[in-house]
């Protein structure tokens, strides 16, 4: 059996933070699968790191007028301490931008240049004449031709999911100009997949049909059978890492080149570190490869890096590609755009404490094999009946009686009682979920040791039968402690910040996985814990509400047409409305108010009568420039004083771009006194 276990986690592109779906989809399951195979004895590699070369970076600095370093800088640091925070244990979390990662992918890339595994193309490629340079496909959009999406990127319909080439797209335009972009010739350097759909056939279809996920299967299989294509290898840009050649200025290599190369210059980083030999896990047979993804990361982990690799020929296939669909929020796709998310940095610091909660909630929903949803109201009931109400609830119970009892002293018990084999059982139940990749089965294993624990204590209840008998009430808690400590042991993977706790509350140490399987008696007799903590803490109304309030605002938020409006005040019944009297008016005369540098005083002609108006509105205008303006005036307005003078109404303006305040008058001049309906 292979000893060394090489995980990755695809790496998350860094022009924002991470969200629920990102952690559900491919980092907590990841983590999970990582904990579990260092506790089965695995020499275990997890690798990760922030993808710095995409389009989307380049896209989001220009949209703020900064270099694509200050965006990889800001949301790389931020990435990775949401990760830490969450509990994801990388032993390497690494970026594209780093100068191993350089060295390793222009390394990669002449080695398949020099054994002649590129071909050399000038096509005509889409280039926008105002902006002046070649558009990769992200920065091309425009209709989908399968579905009919307005907004489908050159490279992918996010809606469909439909893999395309900017010439498919339908009416496309250019993101950096919104300009028709025009044909041009241009030189890159293509990897034909098609030399490689023989091997990719034999090493998937023929090879891991029985054992890898259908929807990954399924969309490798589709993509066989259509026939592969050449694909460009390099790109016409200014950031990314340049093609080493010396015919190749202002071109980089393709992002899905570079990037999942990175997972191999990530672990030499990691093992130049610790000692270790890279080698060992890229190019060993003692070693397994496994790649977590989103399922839109299928294409290019199945068919595009292994074309790669075998082109290279030095680097293993990965045994498996655990790839998960996607998850929604609230019914409604996650979107980074519209903000429709739960960023994790957000949550950590809105739930302090709370970390598990979270993995819990994700991992109990996880996207295995088809789209899930998250909602705030099942994160809530999962955390207050679940983890408060049964987990939280038994550990709580066993550890006070104990202390209370026995002075945190394990008393005798059976330890052939045959509830104990409900710890092993789990163990194994969770081993054999983890091995296929079933991370909600594998949870709701270790769930159900929970509520065994429980229904136990219920029946037994060493609480009463303490007073009649000692014997009994000894070891049903003796039986219950076990269950403890098994639930600390199990849980770890999913919960590690509720293991330690408890490892801690129970005087323990962290057990092989193996020892928990083997082993019903983990805490002996005469064993001293220590004092009872609460592992969860019930989650309130309102805590949710605020919540799903932050949502609702995104939702009105992404509702407007213009982006800088506040929001609409409260509502107002139709007979509040018919009250108000407004009026066309004219301004006769205009004064500055002694010792108030924003206000002015006009006389102004309602057609009703004259009256006098004070108006904070001499930082925008002159009192030479107002008379003889005619503006809107609130008529019936409850006359009250200014600086000492009385001002009877009130005139409309509004806010220019520019800061200052424009009146709100009639199109064309009318009498002084109309009514305005």
């Amino acid at each position: 059996m292979n000893h060394k276990r090489l995980i990755t986690a695809a790496l998350p592109y860094a022009n924002g933070p991470v969200h629920i779906g990102h952690l559900a989809g491919v980092y907590i399951p990841a983590d999970v699968y990582a904990r579990f195979e260092r506790r089965m004895g695995k020499e275990v590699a997890f690798i990760c790191g922030s993808d710095e070369h995409g389009i989307p970076i380049t896209i989001r600095a220009k949209k703020e007028g900064v270099t694509p370093q200050d965006i990889v800088d800001q949301y790389h640091t931020i990435i990775k301490k949401s990760f830490s925070d969450l509990g994801i244990s990388f032993d390497e979390y690494s970026r594209t931008t780093s100068k191993k990662h350089k060295q390793v992918s222009q390394d990669f890339f002449t080695t398949l240049y020099n054994k002649d595994k590129f071909t050399e193309e000038v096509s005509e490629q889409y280039f926008d004449e105002e902006a002046n340079e070649f558009l990769a496909d992200r920065y091309i959009v425009g209709t989908c031709p399968n579905c009919g999406n307005e907004n489908a990127y050159g490279d992918q319909c996010e809606k469909c999911g439909t893999t395309l080439s900017p010439s498919e797209l339908i009416n496309p335009r250019s993101m950096l100009s919104g300009n028709k972009p025009v044909l041009k010739e241009t030189k890159n350097w293509y990897l034909p997949l098609n030399d490689y759909e023989e091997f990719l056939n034999k090493w998937i279809i023929e090879g891991h049909k029985d054992d890898w996920k259908t929807n990954v299967y399924g969309q490798v299989k589709s993509w066989l059978n259509d026939g592969l294509k050449p694909r460009a290898m390099t790109r016409d840009l200014n950031w990314g890492v340049p093609v080493p050649l010396p015919n190749a200025e202002g071109k980089v290599l393709y992002v899905w080149f570079d990037a999942p190369i990175g997972y191999i210059s990530f672990t030499q980083e990691w093992a130049e570190k610790t000692g270790k030999n890279w080698k060992d896990y890229w190019q060993s047979d003692d070693s397994e490869l496994v790649h977590f993804i989103g399922k839109d990361n299928i294409v290019f982990h199945c068919i595009i890096f292994p074309a790669m690799m075998k082109a290279h020929g030095d680097y293993k296939m990965p045994t498996n590609v655990p790839a998960f669909e996607f998850l929604n929020l609230e019914n409604d796709k996650i979107s980074t755009s519209r903000n429709w998310a739960v960023w994790a940095h957000e949550y950590v610091e809105e739930f302090p404490g709370q970390q598990d909660v979270l993995r819990y909630a994700l991992l109990s929903s996880a996207p295995e094999t088809k789209d899930n949803n998250f909602t705030w109201k099942d994160f809530q009931t999962k955390n207050n009946s679940e983890l408060v109400g049964i987990f939280g609830n038994f550990i709580n119970r066993v550890a006070v009686l104990i202390n209370k009892f026995y002075e945190g002293i394990i008393p005798a018990g059976n330890e052939n009682a045959i509830e104990l084999n409900e710890i092993s059982k789990a163990a194994t139940e969770v081993d054999q979920f983890l091995t296929k990749f079933e991370f909600r089965n594998a949870l709701s294993a270790m769930m159900n040791l929970a509520r065994f624990g429980n229904q136990y204590l219920q029946i037994e209840e060493p609480w009463k039968t303490i007073k009649v008998d000692e014997e009994k009430a000894a070891n049903s808690l003796f039986v219950a402690i076990q269950i403890a400590a098994g639930l600390a042991q199990i849980c770890e993977p999913f919960l590690p910040f509720s293991s330690e706790k408890l490892l801690k509350m129970f005087n323990s140490e962290k057990l092989t996985w193996q020892e928990v399987e083997s082993h019903n008696v983990l805490l002996k007799t005469g064993h001293k814990i220590n004092e009872a903590s609460l592992l969860f803490s019930k989650i309130e109304d309102e805590t949710i509400e605020f919540q799903i309030q932050k949502l609702e605002n995104t939702k009105q938020s992404n509702k407007k047409t213009n982006l800088k409006a506040n929001p609409m005040k409260d509502e107002i019944q139709y007979d509040d409305f018919t009250k108000i009297d407004l009026r066309t008016a004219t301004i006769l005369t205009a004064e500055k108010v002694e010792k108030a540098d924003k206000l002015l005083k006009f006389s102004v002609d309602t057609g009703v009568d004259v009256r006098t108006v004070v108006s904070g509105v001499a930082e925008s205008f002159t009192p030479e420039e107002c008379v003889g303006k005619q503006v809107m005036i609130l008529l019936n307005l409850a006359p009250r004083k200014i600086r000492g003078i009385e001002s009877q109404g009130m005139l409309l303006l509004t806010t220019k771009d520019n800061g200052k305040l424009a009146f709100v008058k009639p199109e064309v001049k009318v009498e002084n006194g109309i009514e305005i309906s």
